[in-house]
């Protein structure tokens, strides 16, 4: 999650319109139709619509993934995370690889190359908000790359399900695919679950095994800067996540409890993905131009079509 360039001031017409639309959205239940709705809100009244909308987003995409969580246990964590380290470990290193020799290609400016490469190999919007102090990115840099990762996953969430289903990608095909071709979590989450609970789980789980590359991409670039250190912490929504996929393991859950957990899981990463459009703005969407927008339309036009041979292939 991030804190984009600042909207104007809140505005409570909008903030009650927003409010009488999420019932709705929750109701019907598409993550993908919640973020263009969020999006479409902010972009028309060019005001922020809630107070705190990226922790609000936050919280509710994290609370969505630990009780997704049940739905696992630990035998099937440990499966899916041995089965696909490697495969993950190859996307970052190739990403990074791949995603910063394009940049010199292009002329980009380092600081906005190592952005953009590092939020396609990793965790999208996370990595970058988290390496932009790192570096010393500037702000109109940092709210460029966040506003290109934002618009692409938005492309991915009304693409990918169509795709896999036009190949007859399996469940595990698609959560393998979405969890290394999508940037953000939420939105791997999201277009995941449009394609099947089983996807979601294989997808969130990948995912967050991707996501752990946060820390030494961390390590890495702080001493590179010559800072000496770097906040390097594993976020807690990752611990409860397998500590919540341990529980079956331990425990027969109810299946009510199971079931309720999972309708739950749903009707936050809508909320989530409402919150995450709406901070979207005019302003941002100004600055996608030149080779930063060329930079990273094409590294992800390079690894999605590679990731879906690979996954089509091994998985």
């Amino acid at each position: 999650m991030h804190k984009p360039l600042p909207l104007q001031p809140l505005s409570a017409p909008q903030s009650l319109l927003g409010i009488a639309l999420l019932p709705g959205l929750v109701y019907y239940g598409n993550p993908a139709v919640a973020l263009l709705v969020g999006a479409c809100l902010s972009l028309t009244f060019n005001k922020a619509c809630f107070a705190h909308a990226s922790n609000l987003g936050k919280y509710a995409l994290q609370a969505a993934i630990v009780l997704l969580g049940l739905k696992l246990n630990a035998s099937q964590l440990m499966k899916i995370s041995a089965d696909y380290s490697a495969l993950v470990t190859g996307y970052v290193l190739l990403t990074l690889s791949l995603g910063l020799g394009l940049g010199l290609l292009l002329r980009n400016q380092r600081k906005s190359s190592q952005l953009i490469a590092s939020g396609t190999a990793i965790c999208g919007g996370t990595t970058i908000a988290s390496l932009s102090p790192v570096i010393q990115a500037r702000p109109e840099q940092t709210g460029v790359a966040l506003t290109l990762v934002f618009l692409l996953n938005a492309v991915a969430m009304f693409t990918f399900p169509a795709i896999g289903k036009y190949l007859a990608l399996s469940q595990e095909q698609f959560g393998v695919w979405a969890a290394l071709a999508i940037h953000d979590t939420s939105s791997v989450v999201a277009t995941s679950a449009l394609y099947g609970e089983e996807a979601a789980m294989v997808a969130t789980t990948v995912k967050l095994g991707r996501t752990l590359w946060l820390i030494p991409l961390l390590l890495v670039f702080s001493v590179l800067q010559q800072q000496g250190s770097a906040k390097l912490r594993i976020p807690l929504f990752i611990v409860l996540f397998i500590m919540t996929a341990c529980t079956g393991s331990v425990i027969e859950l109810p299946f009510e409890l199971v079931d309720a957990a999972s309708t739950t899981s749903k009707m936050l990463l809508v909320v989530a993905l409402f919150f995450i459009g709406t901070e979207i703005s005019r302003e941002t969407l100004r600055g996608l131009r030149g080779s930063v927008l060329v930079h990273g339309l094409l590294l992800w036009a390079i690894v999605v079509p590679l990731t879906l041979l690979v996954v089509t292939r091994l998985v």
